[in-house]
């Protein structure tokens, strides 16, 4: 193949991406309770001054517009765009399409965070420990980063693929990754068991493609509100996701 070929083609492939990811994201959004329990698990171990990294449209950001200082920023400038116009008004809300990984990123630490956020992000991104760092270093001292990330990589299936993802980890990844990086863990545990079983058999069995909008509403509706009482008061030892709180030295 050509070098002409293969940028039109990866041109193309990013594009699909994008398009999945918009599409994606649309489909979580009818998500609320599952993002009212990430909310009580995230907003609490976030400070005043709070980046978020991989924003998408901003199915999150609303539960962290209480704060000081929001900086949200996306790869996908549609989902930046969309951001915009969901909260059109919020003075304290900085949007910028960016991406941890570029060296521009570092600017960032005029807005002197405490916080940083990244939501089912880091799993897209190559160069994970590169990614963490930068997270790091736009943080003052004793600044947390606070992650959720797909868990196991025997669930890796069709849709973790048509996502970008380049893994799922483990505790054991993830604490491997923060050491790596300089950084110390506070809290790691898995969340969502039973989605650990339903990821399961969309990716071993059904081989989907795509989420389902019934799937997710179906569980949203009559899983979350029980299983996210009973996870609060014992921690899963195995999840479809995992919950990181990490802590610069």
């Amino acid at each position: 193949m050509s070098a002409i070929m293969q940028q039109a083609q990866t041109r193309l492939d990013l594009s699909h991406r994008s398009t999945y990811t918009l599409q994606d994201q649309h489909r979580m959004a009818l998500a609320k309770n599952y993002f009212a329990w990430q909310g009580r698990l995230v907003t609490r171990e976030l400070g005043r001054r709070v980046v978020e990294v991989g924003c998408g449209a901003g199915n999150f950001t609303g539960m962290l517009l209480d704060r000081e200082a929001v900086v949200a920023l996306d790869v996908e400038p549609a989902c930046v765009e969309q951001l915009r116009e969901r909260y059109p008004h919020q003075q304290n809300l900085e949007a910028f399409v960016g991406d941890v990984e570029d060296a521009a990123f570092s600017d960032l630490a005029r807005f002197r965070a405490d916080s940083c956020v990244c939501l089912n992000v880091l799993e897209h991104i190559e160069d994970d420990r590169r990614a963490l760092e930068g997270m790091a270093s736009i943080l003052t001292p004793g600044g947390v980063i606070v992650l959720i990330v797909p868990a196991f990589p025997a669930l890796y299936g069709p849709i973790d693929r048509n996502l970008g993802h380049f893994r799922r980890y483990t505790r054991g990844s993830v604490s491997n990754v923060a050491r790596a990086a300089g950084l110390r863990i506070r809290k790691a545990h898995y969340m969502n068991a039973i989605g650990f079983f339903g990821w399961w058999v969309n990716a071993r069995v059904f081989q989907r493609e795509a989420q389902s909008e019934g799937q997710i509403a179906i569980f949203d509706r009559y899983v979350v509100p029980v299983m996210s009482r009973v996870e609060e008061m014992a921690r899963p030892p195995f999840g479809q996701s995992l919950f990181v709180v990490m802590e610069k030295a």
